[in-house]
C-alpha cells in the first residue's frame, strides 16, 4: 500500500500537563502537514488512559488516531482497575495496543491473554496494535519464526478485521540503534506473508518499532508500512522529521503504483 503509518507511544513519560502541551503542539504541526491531512501518512498516538480524552480533544478535526496502551480482555463487570475495549471505543479511541514487551515482562502477560485482548478489541471495533518480537538477538530467520508464531497466536479465533502489527525485537527497544535493515526486512517479509495469507486481515499494516528514528523508513523502503516511535518523538520537531520522511515514501510508492 502507498499509505505510510507513523505511531507514537508516550508510555508514562509525560505527566498530564506535559502530555496536553505535547498534544497541542503536535496537533498544530499536523494541521499544517499536507501528507497527514490528505491521508497519505497516518499518525496514531497511544497516551496513558487518563490522557486519552485530552488527546482526542487536541486532535479533533485532524486524521490523527488515538488509542490506549493496553485494554482488558474481559467484558464489563467486576474487574477492578481494568478498562474495557467497549469503553475505549465509546470515548473515541480507535486503537488498542496489545502485547507490548513490557506488559509481557513486567506484568506476566502470556500468549493466551494477548489473544483474549485481541479478540475483545476487534469485537469492540478497535484496531489491535499487536506488539510482537523475539526477546534475544538471533538469526533473522529464527526471529521471523518467533514473530509469525506470536502473530498467529494473537489472532487465534479473533473476529475478522485489519490489525496493525508492530514488530519490536525486545533487545532493540531502548537501544542506541534499531535492528539491522536486513534483519527487519526478513522478519517483516515473513509477517507480511502470514498476514496476507489470512483473508480476514485485509488492509493490515506491518510497522517497525525498537529504537526507530529518522532515516529508517527511507532505508527500509517497501519492507515495512511504517514505524512505531518512542522517546524520539517527544520532540515535536523530530516527529515532524519522520512524518516528512513518511510523506516522501508514500509519494514514491504512489508514483510506483501509478
Amino acid at each position: 500500500m502507498s499509505q505510510v503509518t507513523v505511531g507514537v507511544s508516550l508510555k508514562t513519560y509525560f505527566g498530564h500537563e506535559r502530555a496536553s502541551a505535547w498534544f497541542d503542539e503536535v496537533a498544530t504541526r499536523v494541521r499544517a502537514h499536507d501528507a497527514v491531512s490528505r491521508g497519505a501518512v497516518t499518525l496514531f498516538v497511544t497516551p496513558t488512559y487518563l490522557q486519552i480524552l485530552p488527546a482526542l480533544t487536541a486532535f479533533s478535526g485532524t486524521p490523527v488516531r488515538v488509542g490506549g496502551q493496553d485494554v482488558s480482555g474481559e467484558p464489563a463487570g467486576a474487574f477492578t482497575g481494568e478498562v474495557t475495549a467497549a469503553e475505549l471505543a465509546e470515548v473515541g479511541a480507535t486503537i488498542a495496543e496489545i502485547g507490548h514487551a513490557e506488559r509481557r515482562r513486567l506484568f506476566g502477560e502470556d500468549e493466551a491473554e494477548t489473544a483474549a485482548k485481541t479478540r475483545a478489541a476487534l469485537a469492540a471495533g478497535l484496531t489491535p496494535l499487536l506488539c510482537i518480537g523475539e526477546t534475544e538477538r538471533q538469526d533473522p530467520r529464527d526471529a521471523a519464526g518467533v514473530a509469525v508464531a506470536q502473530l498467529r497466536s494473537a489472532l487465534d479465533d479473533a473476529p475478522a478485521d485489519a490489525v496493525i502489527v508492530a514488530y519490536e525485537p525486545v533487545w532493540a527497544i531502548g537501544a542506541p540503534e534499531p535492528a539491522g535493515h536486513d534483519h527487519i526486512r526478513t522478519v517483516a517479509a515473513a509477517l507480511r506473508d502470514a498476514i496476507d495469507a489470512d483473508t480476514a486481515r485485509a488492509g493490515s499494516t506491518i510497522i517497525y518499532g525498537g529504537a526507530a528514528g529518522p532515516g529508517l523508513l527511507t532505508a527500509l523502503g517497501d519492507a515495512v508500512d511504517g514505524v512505531f516511535l518512542g522517546r524520539f518523538a517527544h520532540d515535536a520537531d523530530a516527529l515532524v522529521t519522520v512524518l516528512d520522511e513518511a510523506a516522501a515514501l508514500a509519494a514514491h510508492r504512489a508514483g510506483a503504483s501509478a
